[in-house]
């Protein structure tokens, strides 16, 4: 048996080719991995969540276009889990608050002691605390 001369920390032939960045685990895609999908065999569930932190040897790396397209056998359900550090669009409602809160902003306050004499607002909040730019607000019924 003969001994190598190579340190053992050294590769026989430099290799450029591997990347720090994950990639897709579908045959001839060389995309940018987004997502992870693993199989739950006993539930007969395939689950789709964000990339996972490290590589594992039982999940496969997707990207995005094959994340969007991901189907599952005949009788096989998928989950989707979202991830909670994408950015969602905006619904209805969160525009809404958002334009109630610049109304408010640019209504303006009467904090003196003569800020009584406009009659009786029962339907404002009063302002319990505040803590920087947010402020406690409790409703005037409870």
């Amino acid at each position: 048996m003969r001994e190598s001369r190579r340190s053992p920390l050294k590769s026989a032939v430099p290799s450029n080719i591997v990347s720090p960045v994950r990639r897709c685990s579908r045959t001839a895609c060389g995309r940018p991995a987004v997502a992870t999908l693993t199989y739950v065999y006993a539930d007969s569930t395939a689950v789709l969540g964000p990339l996972a932190t490290y590589a594992e040897p039982h999940c496969y790396d997707l990207c995005a276009e094959h994340s969007e397209r991901l189907t599952a056998p005949r009788g096989w359900e998928v989950v989707r889990l979202s991830d909670p550090s994408a950015p969602t669009r905006p619904s209805g409602d969160d525009l809404e608050a958002l334009a109630n809160a610049v109304r408010e902003a640019a209504r303006p306050h009467d904090r003196g002691p003569g800020a009584g004499n406009r009659g009786p607002r029962t339907a404002d909040p009063v302002e319990v605390a505040r803590r920087g730019h947010l402020r406690v607000l409790r409703s005037p019924d409870s």
